[in-house]
């Protein structure tokens, strides 16, 4: 969908995704991509972001031009130090990331949720569309061991 989209003139909301891999995964040309995205509100944290890419083969046998799937799976590690000091406390978190999934209407979303009680940021791949919310969704945590314990409740 990336390559259609960049193809229409349409450029994704978080230009810092980094592609660092793309496995084919049949013969239609279909492709796992991976993506690198930076948090760059809390520096020090890297996510990799996996998602199915759909191919020009595949959207024309299936007759859905305009959309590729909402699953995605995350894993997101500490790679340099982190500051929490400017991110947000509301429990829905905030966008780390969001890149188009269809046209118009579905987004591939990575919110970033900070539990403080038990010292994690917690990062949630989530799909966010219009009309039907998904159920398709992948977690990960990041501990925070130098967080101060007063910061908690």
């Amino acid at each position: 969908m990336r390559k259609f989209l960049y193809c229409l003139g349409f450029v994704p909301f978080a230009a810092f995704a980094q592609t660092v891999g793309e496995i084919g995964v049949d013969w239609v040309g279909n492709d796992i991509v991976i993506e690198a995205v930076q948090d760059s509100e809390v520096g020090g944290v890297t996510c990799h972001l996996a998602y199915f890419e759909r191919s020009v083969i595949d959207r024309l046998s299936k007759g859905n031009w305009f959309e590729d799937p909402s699953n995605s799976a995350i894993e997101c590690a500490q790679t340099g130090p982190i500051n929490i000091d400017g991110i947000s406390r509301d429990p829905g978190g905030e966008d780390v990331f969001r890149e188009s999934r269809s046209l118009i209407f579905k987004s591939l979303r990575v919110k970033r949720v900070l539990d403080e009680e038990n010292r994690v940021l917690i990062y949630l791949a989530h799909s966010n569309e219009i009309t039907e919310g998904s159920a398709k969704m992948a977690i990960t945590t990041v501990p925070l061991p130098d967080l101060p314990a007063e910061t908690g409740k």
